[in-house]
């Protein structure tokens, strides 16, 4: 209904969204609502100019970190792949990329901690993905390596 409508029947603003409610409810467009009986997420939180943002960002799976922090989450997840990896091109490739981020951030610097993260050196890392390389496509660990890390 528009303004001019509600006008011509004579409804005030009070009367005319009650019964816009009510209509809504004996339709039941308000059956079954997301979140329906729970506590409304954030509600006594302090208030934050972006709280916008972070719910986009949370709701995407997505996060926010200065970019000395973030290239040690993509360092750790790097070191992760390698160990998964079947060929000595693509660690090698791994390696460039995550070297490259290291570089880049260490050059540029920016918001957060500063970094203390040096390059990778790929003979050490390669040496090490091969050492723990199984026969037949397997790893295979000399006794207590398990949880050595391949980075620096």
């Amino acid at each position: 209904m528009t303004e001019a409508n509600r006008r011509r029947q004579g409804l005030g603003w009070e009367s005319w969204i009650d019964r816009q409610i009510r209509e809504a409810q004996e339709r039941g467009d308000f059956d079954n609502l997301e979140g329906a009986g729970k506590p409304i997420p954030g509600l006594d939180d302090p208030p934050d100019e972006l709280w916008w943002i972070k719910r986009k960002l949370k709701q995407e799976g997505l996060s926010f970190l200065p970019p000395t922090l973030a290239v040690r989450k993509e360092l750790e997840d790097a070191l992760q792949l390698i160990a998964r990896t079947a060929s000595e091109a693509e660690v090698g490739r791994i390696v460039a990329n995550i070297n490259a981020r290291i570089v880049a951030v260490n050059r540029t610097g920016g918001d957060g901690p500063p970094s203390t993260l040096m390059s990778l050196d790929l003979a050490r890392v390669v040496t090490e993905w091969r050492r723990r390389r199984v026969v037949e496509g397997r790893e295979t660990y000399a006794s207590g390596d398990r949880d050595r890390p391949l980075g620096p």
